[in-house]
C-alpha cells in the first residue's frame, strides 16, 4: 500500500510488488480484454494456435494490431513470437462463444512440435497474403505482416500490419462495413479463469 488518498482509495506502489502482484492488478482492472488467437508456422511447418490477451488494435493508417507474448516457463521466446520472429507472419483469429472451449484448450503448455489445432480438432484454411493458416471457424481473421518487435526482459510486444481480413458470412454488412451485433458474440479476458460475453450493451450518441 502506498500513501494514504485524500478521497479514501487505497494507493499501490507498483514498483515495489512482486511480479505475480502487479499481473492480478493490471489484468484485474483492464477488463475485459479482446482475445486474440494467433497462428503461426514453425520453419519446420508445424502449425501453432494460441491465445493471448494482451492485444488490441492500434491503428487504422496502416491497420496495425499488437500482441504481447511473454516468455516461455522455462526461459526463451514461446512458439508463438519464435515462429512469428522467425517467419515475419502472423494471423490473429478472433474467439467467439462457440470457439471458447477450443481456444482455451490450446493453451495448455504443449511442445513446439506439437500442432494445437491437430490435437483439439481446430479446421485450418489457406491464408490469402500470407503462410500461416487461419483458423476456419473463427469468425474474423487478420493475415499480419510483422511490422516491429519490441523486447522487454523475456516478454515480446508484435506489432503486426493487417494485409487481408477474413469474416464469417453475414458478419459484415458489405455497403458500409459495419459489424451486425446480433451476429457476432465475441468473448473477453478477464482474469483467472473468468471470461465475458457482450450480450449486455448500450449506445451513448458522441457529444455534437
Amino acid at each position: 500500500m502506498g500513501a494514504d488518498s485524500p478521497n479514501g482509495a487505497d494507493g499501490w506502489d507498483v514498483r515495489t510488488l512482486a511480479p505475480t502482484e502487479r499481473y492480478k492488478l493490471l489484468t484485474g482492472l483492464v477488463v475485459p480484454r479482446p482475445i486474440a488467437w494467433v497462428s503461426t508456422i514453425s520453419a519446420q511447418g508445424v502449425v501453432n494456435a494460441a491465445p493471448f490477451s494482451f492485444f488490441n488494435a492500434v491503428g487504422d493508417a496502416p491497420p496495425m494490431v499488437m500482441v504481447s507474448i511473454d516468455g516461455a516457463p522455462g526461459g526463451g521466446l514461446k512458439d508463438t513470437s519464435r515462429n512469428a520472429v522467425e517467419s515475419g507472419e502472423f494471423v490473429v483469429n478472433l474467439v467467439d462463444e462457440g470457439l471458447a472451449e477450443a481456444m482455451n484448450a490450446t493453451s495448455a503448455p504443449f511442445g513446439p512440435e506439437v500442432s494445437e489445432p491437430e490435437v483439439v480438432g481446430l479446421a485450418l484454411a489457406p491464408s490469402q497474403v500470407v503462410e500461416p493458416p487461419r483458423l476456419a471457424d473463427a469468425p474474423a481473421s487478420f493475415e499480419c505482416r510483422l511490422h516491429t518487435v519490441v523486447p522487454f526482459d523475456d516478454r515480446r510486444i508484435l506489432f503486426g500490419e493487417v494485409v487481408w481480413i477474413w469474416t464469417r458470412p453475414g458478419l459484415i454488412d458489405p455497403a458500409t462495413k459495419r459489424v451486425d451485433l446480433d451476429a457476432y458474440h465475441p468473448v473477453g479476458r478477464l482474469f483467472g479463469s473468468y471470461y465475458t460475453r457482450i450480450s449486455d450493451r448500450f449506445s451513448m450518441r458522441r457529444p455534437e
